[in-house]
C-alpha cells in the first residue's frame, strides 16, 4: 500500500508544480500561437484549393448544350426556391384545404361497407 501512496503523492505533487510553473503562461502562449499558425495554413490551403477547382473548371471545356442545361437548371433551383420562400407553411395548407373542398365528391373515397 505504501508504494501505491508514494506514487499518488507524487503525481499530486507534479500537478501542484505544473500549476505554480511561471512558465505554463509562455507556453499557453506558445500553443496560442501555434495554433493560430496552423489556422492560418489551413485558411490558405483551403483558398489555394478553391482556387485551383475553379481553374480545373475552366481547363474542362462544356459544349454550349451543357453550359444551357446547367443555366436552366439554376434558373428552375431559384424560381422554386422563390416559390416556396414566399408563403409559410400555414399559407400553404390553407391553400391546399381550399384546393381540396373545390374537388368534386367524385374524389372522395367511397364507404366500403357490406352491412349498410
Amino acid at each position: 500500500m505504501s508504494s501505491y501512496d508514494d506514487v499518488l503523492n507524487n503525481v499530486c505533487k507534479s500537478k501542484l508544480k505544473l500549476k505554480k510553473d511561471p512558465l505554463a503562461s509562455k507556453k499557453k502562449k506558445k500553443k496560442d500561437k501555434e495554433e493560430k499558425e496552423l489556422k492560418e495554413k489551413l485558411n490558405t490551403s483551403a483558398d489555394e484549393i478553391a482556387k485551383q477547382s475553379a481553374g480545373n473548371t475552366n481547363t474542362l471545356q462544356l459544349t454550349k448544350a451543357q453550359i444551357a442545361f446547367q443555366k436552366q437548371q439554376e434558373k428552375i433551383q431559384k424560381e422554386r426556391i422563390l416559390q416556396k420562400a414566399s408563403m409559410t407553411h400555414k399559407q400553404r395548407v390553407e391553400e391546399f384545404n381550399r384546393h381540396l373542398d373545390s374537388l368534386t365528391e367524385h374524389f372522395d373515397i367511397p364507404k366500403v361497407s357490406w352491412t349498410k
